[in-house]
Parts: C-alpha cells; structure tokens; sequence
C-alpha cells in the first residue's frame, strides 16, 4: 500500500491516455461482472471486486465500471457527457465480455446448462419476484441513493478520500443485499445486460428496465447533490445541463479519480501537509503543462526568465535604479 501511495502522490507520473482509460473502464466492468455473476449474484462478492477494482484501475480512469455513475458524474458537472458516452460504451462492451466468460464456464463445468436459460440476468413480473411498479420503483431508488453517495463520498472537500474505495465498496455489497434477492440487478447497465443476450427472449424484453431506470436515477442523483451540499469545484466543459460540445476532461470524474484529486489537491499531487503545485509553480512534463482551470494538459508556455536581482534586491536592502535615477520611490540605504 504505501508503494501505491507514493507513486500516486508523484507529481512526476505521467498521466494515462485515453485509451488507457477506456481499457480500464472496460476490463474492470468485465471483471465485476465474472467475479459478481461467478460468485452466486452475491452482495459481497460484488462489493469486494468493486472494492479492488478500485484500489488497481481508479487512479487511471477514476473507476466507475457502471453507466449509471458515469451519468451521475456528468450531470453532477464532474466528467463531459463526450466522455460519459464513451465510458458508458466501453463499460457495456466489457460487461458483455465478462458474460460470454460466464457463459463459457457454466456450459463446461457439467452443471446441465442449456444456452438460453437465465443466466443471472435481472427480471420481474412473472420472471421475477416482484412486479413491474415494484422493480421500477426499487431500482429508481436504490440507483438514485448509491449515485448519490457516491457524489457525496468522492467529493474533494472530504477529509476522508482515501477510504473512497472501501466505502463505494461497502455501499455496493449493500445495493447487492437489497436488490439481488428481488430484481437479480445492481444498477449497472454494464451488469445487466452482460448475460441478457445469453438468458432467453422474456430477459430481453425485460432488460430496458434495468438499463433506463438506474440511468434516470444516476442523473437525477447528479442534480440532486450540487444543489444539496453545492460544487467541489467549477463544472467540466461540456457537463452538467450545458450540452455543448467541451474540452474532454475525466481528470475529475471518478471514483478513486475524484479520490485522487481530493487527497492530493486541484493544483497538483501534493499529500495533505507536503508542498502543494500552485500557479506559480506549474505542473510541466515532457513539453505539457496541467492547466487547474481546464482540468487538462496543454503545450508547455514558455516563461521569459526573470531578470538578475540586484545586489539590493538580492539582500533587501532598497530598490535598485539605473544611472543614479529615482522614480520617488523611498530608497532604504544600509547603515554606515
């Protein structure tokens, strides 16, 4: 652990691409979904892998593995909605990997699987153990309150950012304990349509729900919180209720990422008590330069050297002024 805590705190580490983002986005949804369907649609099994996913992958994409949040972080004004879509595809494409490797496992392990049998899919009605009002309201609950914690639980002005993952973790296993014995889901997107296409026609036609409900819930968390407990800082171009198109940014909108920037300061990666980046003191690697106000890199500026102190200046002992002049400024002479 303190390993991983001082590369994080590296002011020197070079960011991740956007591809790399993108590839831990998807792996890490890939990964909950074979390790949470694998482990008996288990509240705790889902809670501890999102828990380590985490601890390995938040400090490259901020680690959201779920389309809700990646919506809920967007409207909140924390991630562009650009970057939210690709989030969301990326996510759903390794949800769907991490099933067909469930898939393969259940149709090897001689258990009697027969392709086109449920196969953790989330349900209602009469597929499920509750109606349709019953689901929708649940899971519009359930995805509204989990969203809004973790808005609340990533925000910078927390002194306890460092325990984001262990309590997203924790809040997760609790929307597994509540929802897994009713509906089979936990407002993910990514989850839920990761086995749907494998479990028979009633599970598709069913799948909207557990797709736009956790989505409506997300974002109505991401109004909510700003307006409650107000901004951690000024919106991503390009997020909230502004549409427009903006700079890509997901510097600021995650999990560990929001983790990240709160333990270590907007201005740089600084831990709370050592020196922190400020304006005068920019963050410049390989030709780039961070720009707080952005949240992005941008080309390095060039910065004119300072002209050389004079011997004065050097010892603070007056002002120094060319060929005898004086602009009437007071002058302070050493004493004799």
């Amino acid at each position: 652990m303190s390993d991983v805590a001082a590369e994080t705190t590296d002011p020197t580490a070079t960011p991740p691409t956007p591809v790399q983002r993108l590839a831990a986005e998807g792996l890490g949804a890939a990964v909950l979904v074979f390790f949470g369907l694998g482990g008996g649609l288990n509240g705790l099994a889902f809670g501890v892998t999102l828990f380590a996913l985490l601890m390995a992958f938040g400090r490259i994409s901020g680690g959201h593995f779920n389309p809700a949040v990646s919506v809920g972080a967007a409207m909140a004004g924390r991630l562009s909605w650009k970057d939210a879509g690709l989030y969301s595809a990326v996510q759903v494409a390794g949800g769907i990997a991490g099933g067909i490797a469930v898939l393969l496992v259940a149709l090897t392990n001689g258990g009697g699987y027969d392709f086109g049998e449920p196969l953790g899919s989330p349900s209602f009605g009469d597929q499920g153990r509750i109606d349709l009002v019953g689901a929708l309201l649940l899971e519009l609950v359930v995805a509204t309150i989990f969203v809004f914690l973790v808005l609340a639980i990533t925000d910078r002005r927390s002194e306890n950012a460092l325990l984001a993952p262990l309590a997203i973790g924790l809040a997760f296993a609790g929307v597994g304990y509540v929802l897994l014995g009713a509906t089979g889901s936990v407002v993910n997107p990514a989850v839920a349509l990761s086995t749907v296409f494998f479990s028979g026609g009633d599970a598709i036609l069913q799948a909207w729900l557990f797709v736009l409900v956790p989505v409506v819930g997300a974002a109505a968390a991401g109004l909510l919180h700003p307006v409650i407990f107000g901004r951690d800082a000024e919106p991503v171009p390009g997020s909230g209720l502004n549409l427009s198109s903006g700079s890509s940014s997901t510097a600021q909108g995650g999990y560990a990422g929001q983790w990240n920037q709160q333990a270590y300061g907007q201005q740089g990666y600084a831990q709370p008590g050592q020196q922190s980046y400020s304006q005068e003191q920019p963050i410049i690697q390989d030709g780039w330069q961070w720009d707080p106000q952005a949240q992005q890199w941008i080309p390095a500026q060039q910065q004119a050297p300072a002209p050389p102190a004079s011997p004065q200046q050097q010892t603070g002992q007056g002002w120094a002024q060319p060929s005898g002049e004086t602009d009437g400024r007071t002058q302070v002479r050493p004493p004799e």
